[in-house]
């Protein structure tokens, strides 16, 4: 199940063109590198869940074979899994959010989930020290802190980045709207239940606001080994310095593009630096 209906809020105006699922990171949409970590990793049927701009949601899950449940109005992360319960189907279910972007190893979340038995089973970074991150752990990785509220001894802490393997006991107990965490974990914490952690993410990034989207964007350039890249030739009179151009961009002037994402379709001029140019604008981001 991939969470894909809110709004995007903190990426507007960014958000008012596209849902951030299908924002571009790098050669593709986020949606996709979402979709293609979790095929290779032996996962599916896929589903997600729809509300904002929910026709071009629609459009991209037919294109990646993903069934995609639309929601008339926000459900919560919670109220979003159990709204998309025929679509699942039965048994464990795989929640990961549409937005983040992260290295997972989700065999070893599966494997982890599957040998506990537990309620669910969260994704989280390498521990550190007891208080840091957004949970914390006791000596056999069950979750102890959660929303600053404890239910036993914490000898380490870790970030939690919105994946999760929930049991068929822990679908039950779906609110029919709500969050996952508040509305669930808490009060499974609670009534005693056993929240699992497993320390699978090796790297995240929440590409929240138009600075961290650009910064992702450089990043994957970074972790791809490539310079700048540029979906259709560019003109003789204008150099890509570290930016991302895709493809059917109409690009015109002299001068350089540097650490510049430009949307496929759009229109930009050169010499720019450090914006996002979408069909509809240009974002400057020289300040952020």
């Amino acid at each position: 199940m991939i969470l894909a209906a809110g709004h995007g809020t903190r990426l507007r105006p960014l958000t008012e063109e596209l849902p951030k699922p299908l924002v571009p990171i790098g050669d593709r949409p986020l949606l996709r590198h979402v979709v293609e970590a979790l095929r290779g990793a032996g996962f599916g049927p896929l589903v997600a869940n729809a509300h904002h701009l929910a026709e071009l949601m629609v459009g991209a899950g037919r294109d990646l074979d993903v069934e995609v449940v639309c929601e008339r109005s926000i459900l919560g992360t919670g109220g979003g899994v159990r709204h998309a319960s025929e679509a699942l189907g039965r048994g464990d279910v795989l929640v990961v959010n549409g937005d983040i972007v992260a290295d997972t190893d989700f065999e070893a979340l599966a494997r982890r989930h599957g040998e506990s038995g537990s309620f669910a089973t969260l994704a989280v970074t390498r521990r550190g020290p007891a208080g840091a991150g957004t949970v914390g752990l006791d000596e056999r990785g069950e979750v102890v802190r959660l929303r600053g509220q404890r239910f036993g001894h914490e000898t380490a802490g870790a970030e939690f980045v919105g994946t999760q393997l929930l049991s068929e006991d822990a679908r039950a107990a779906l609110p029919r709207e709500g969050c996952l965490v508040g509305d669930l974990y808490l009060p499974a914490l609670r009534r005693g239940s056993r929240l699992l952690a497993a320390e699978v993410v090796s790297r995240f990034a929440d590409i929240g606001t138009p600075a961290s989207y650009l910064a992702e964007n450089l990043a994957w350039l970074e972790r791809s080994d490539l310079a700048s890249f540029v979906g259709d030739e560019l003109p003789r009179e204008v150099e890509a310095h570290r930016a991302l151009v895709g493809a059917r961009a109409r690009v015109t002037g002299r001068g350089a593009l540097t650490e510049v994402v430009v949307w496929p379709g759009a229109s930009v001029e050169a010499p720019l630096a450090r914006a996002v140019v979408t069909p509809r604008r240009v974002l400057p981001l020289a300040a952020l």
